[in-house]
């Protein structure tokens, strides 16, 4: 590797929570949204989002050495395909993503040596109360955590599970802002829906549901998987879900879904497995997030059938990865 380049990646680690603040900048200020009509001088921005000239040149000129912007001309910039992923209205958006990082994470994580010490996570020792809790009391920040989330999209994996095709009820629980609801509803015709999720959530999933023209077809329920799960689903989704949460509590909602399920529902677990060598680095940026912010973990595919077996439930097949390498599809009946 050879020191040079070995100090060269260490100082991309340690500097990058500078750059990740600077991209909350953008986003926060909306100065994405304000070029995407095409380049812009420095003072309209300024003035517009408002910032101080100087200090916004500085950042966007700088930020171009990153490749989030081009400069135009002397005093102006444009999007390049990386910016524009910092826009509000493009599919994929990373804003709410950005600007997730840039609050509520980047707080947390000033405390990760508390969860070293303790084992605990930093963001209740931060907050003084557990992320979902926080969120339950905070709606915008549930709301910017909700559309964080649904940017990540519906695992690939989802498209090649046959039962779907002939499902009446499929139940999404903690469903988020409805992207994969809206994702399978759209793909079969004849399928109905139900989110459960948190109040926060649902507001934007029926939002994003409705500019889907899906709403007709969809239930929204706001709850907590721990309380209850609704019935008379014919395939029941948890899709990135248990690995936000300790053994015990991942086991806890299985039941919760096991004793609203009938005898002939099937239940589908999307999740990204952790390999014995550790899996990808995607993998293992969310597992360190959970290390920060929540109780859960990264699992391997072994760790997750064990608990599906302890709430009652018989593993049908495990599906090959598609899409990232590291997402799989459970397939699983009641025992």
């Amino acid at each position: 590797m050879g020191d040079t380049f070995a100090r060269k990646r260490l100082l991309g680690m340690v500097s990058g929570g500078v750059l990740a603040q600077c991209c909350y900048a953008v986003a926060e200020l909306g100065v994405a949204d304000l070029l995407a009509g095409g380049p812009r001088p420095i003072t309209e921005l300024a003035a517009e989002c408002g910032a101080d000239p100087v200090a916004l040149d500085r950042l966007l000129g700088d930020l171009a050495h990153f490749g989030l912007f081009r400069h135009c001309g002397a005093d102006g910039y444009e999007l390049t395909s990386v910016g524009e992923l910092l826009r509000t209205d493009v599919p994929g958006s990373l804003r709410q993503t950005a600007i997730m990082h840039g609050e509520e994470v980047a707080r947390a994580f000033v405390a990760i040596t508390h969860t070293m010490r303790t084992g605990l996570p930093a963001f209740d020792a931060v907050h003084g109360r557990p992320f979902y809790d926080y969120l339950n009391e905070h709606p915008v920040v549930a709301n910017t955590m909700a559309e964080a989330m649904g940017a990540v999209g519906p695992p690939p994996v989802l498209a090649q599970y046959r039962p779907l095709d002939s499902a009446g009820t499929v139940v999404d629980v903690g469903g988020g802002d409805g992207g994969l609801l809206a994702a399978v509803l759209t793909a079969h015709p004849a399928l109905r829906g139900v989110l459960l999720e948190l109040p926060g959530a649902v507001r934007a999933a029926r939002a994003r549901l409705a500019d889907a023209g899906l709403l007709d077809r969809a239930e929204l329920v706001a709850g907590s998987f721990f309380d209850d799960v609704p019935g008379d689903g014919d395939v029941y989704v948890l899709a990135r879900v248990l690995h936000n949460w300790a053994d015990e509590h991942a086991v806890a909602i299985l039941h919760r879904v096991r004793q609203a399920m009938s005898d002939r529902a099937r239940l589908i677990v999307l999740e990204r497995f952790r390999s014995e060598g550790g899996g990808s680095v995607t993998t293992a940026m969310v597992d360190l997030l959970m290390l920060g912010l929540m109780d859960g973990r990264q699992r391997t595919e072994a760790e997750y059938v064990a608990l599906l077996d302890q709430a009652g439930f018989k593993v049908l097949a495990v599906a090959p990865p598609a899409g990232e390498p590291d997402d799989r599809l459970i397939e699983a009946i009641p025992r």
